[in-house]
């Protein structure tokens, strides 16, 4: 797998920062490419920012927990902090809470500075 266009491999992390207007099915498929090339590349951290992506509502409840078990394939060992609006956050991380049931570690976020700290924190 090639990589990801707006893929960022960094010293201790990588950033995945896509932009454009997609449906939410193409946001879902390039975050599941970005982390299959990290994980593919034994990149343990990755800061996901879909704050540039646009054409798409929030995803309902059901939406998050089909593309967060697609993730949590994807991801394996990979950690993954998401960074979006605040209007696509469901106010009680449901996707989150979906992610830990599937044994990923993540988190969202909504600054790229907050994300940096809790992928840094991480072993």
């Amino acid at each position: 797998m090639s990589m990801p266009e707006q893929f960022e491999i960094l010293e201790n992390y990588a950033v995945f920062r896509p932009t454009g207007k997609v449906s939410l099915e193409r946001a879902v498929e390039m975050v599941t490419d970005a982390i299959v090339f990290a994980r593919e590349h034994r990149i343990r951290k990755l800061l996901v920012n879909t704050e540039n992506l646009t054409g798409f509502e929030p995803p309902s409840l059901t939406a998050r927990y089909f593309f967060v078990h697609e993730w949590a394939r994807a991801a394996r060992e990979v950690r993954i902090a998401l960074v979006t609006r605040p209007e696509r956050i469901d106010p009680q991380k449901f996707g989150i809470t979906v992610a830990a049931n599937c044994g990923v570690i993540a988190e969202v976020f909504t600054s790229e500075e907050d994300a940096l700290k809790w992928l840094e924190g991480l072993k």
